[in-house]
């Protein structure tokens, strides 16, 4: 038995049937649903089992989502699942690091911006200290005896009597730290002095007889100059000898 024309309702024999979107066809019923140009299997959209032409095919559009007391509801239980998986996260990488960073011309930039800002800081720090009497480098304060003197008798009214001040003693000089057993370290960076304390160096110098002094700061000798002083822990690296 021959089908139906899903259009005309019609008998549709097998010389002019058109099978598509799960019905049967006439050729001359298989058009547009708008403007009712005939189309063919090359040329046709589907909507609602309804054939189209590409001009009048109907456009979808995003429904929006009530805001109703279920939606909220679920909305929060999302955030909260999210939060707990963050700190899940966190908790598990918590003291593993963090990753290298590429050491590109803008990390360069940061980081050599962040150690003149350390080394200005530092400075500061180092002038507070030695302001106060409490530096590093500053000799001790606490002046030596004056060496104690016979029984000062006084002269006769007739005497000429010529005194002689004492010269006040002189503080002692700083000593330079002791080298740590011949300890070497190699610039990886270059460094000018920022202050007269300090030593300049340029990448690949040798530094001897090197003694740390803190976390940021060391004591050493260059070996190409000569000259000592302190220098920067962060542009230095050790050397296995």
């Amino acid at each position: 038995m021959n089908p139906l024309c899903g259009r005309c309702n019609r008998v549709v024999y097998p010389t002019e049937k058109v099978n598509c979107l799960d019905k049967y066809w006439h050729k001359g019923c298989f058009c547009c649903e708008v403007c009712k140009m005939t189309l063919n299997m090359k040329n046709y959209k589907g909507y609602d089992k309804r054939p189209y032409c590409n001009a009048h095919y109907p456009k979808t559009a995003f429904t929006s989502v009530a805001d109703t007391p279920e939606n909220l509801r679920l909305k929060q239980q999302s955030k909260m699942q999210s939060q707990v998986c963050y700190k899940e996260e966190f908790e598990k990488n918590k003291g593993k690091g963090f990753s290298a960073v590429a050491d590109t011309p803008e990390m360069q930039r940061i980081k050599k911006t962040q150690d003149q800002i350390s080394n200005i800081r530092y400075h500061e720090d180092f002038e507070k200290s030695k302001s106060g009497g409490d530096g590093r480098h500053q000799p001790s304060k606490t002046s030596p005896a004056i060496p104690s003197s016979p029984a000062f008798q006084a002269p006769a009214a007739s005497q000429n009597f010529h005194y002689e001040p004492t010269p006040a003693p002189v503080q002692p000089v700083a000593a330079a730290p002791p080298p740590s057993a011949g300890k070497r370290y190699r610039a990886v960076y270059d460094y000018a002095a920022a202050d007269e304390d300090e030593v300049s160096f340029v990448d690949g110098d040798v530094i001897i007889d090197v003694q740390q002094i803190d976390e940021g700061w060391m004591y050493g000798r260059v070996k190409r100059t000569g000259q000592q002083g302190m220098l920067p822990a962060n542009y230095v690296e050790a050397v296995n000898e």
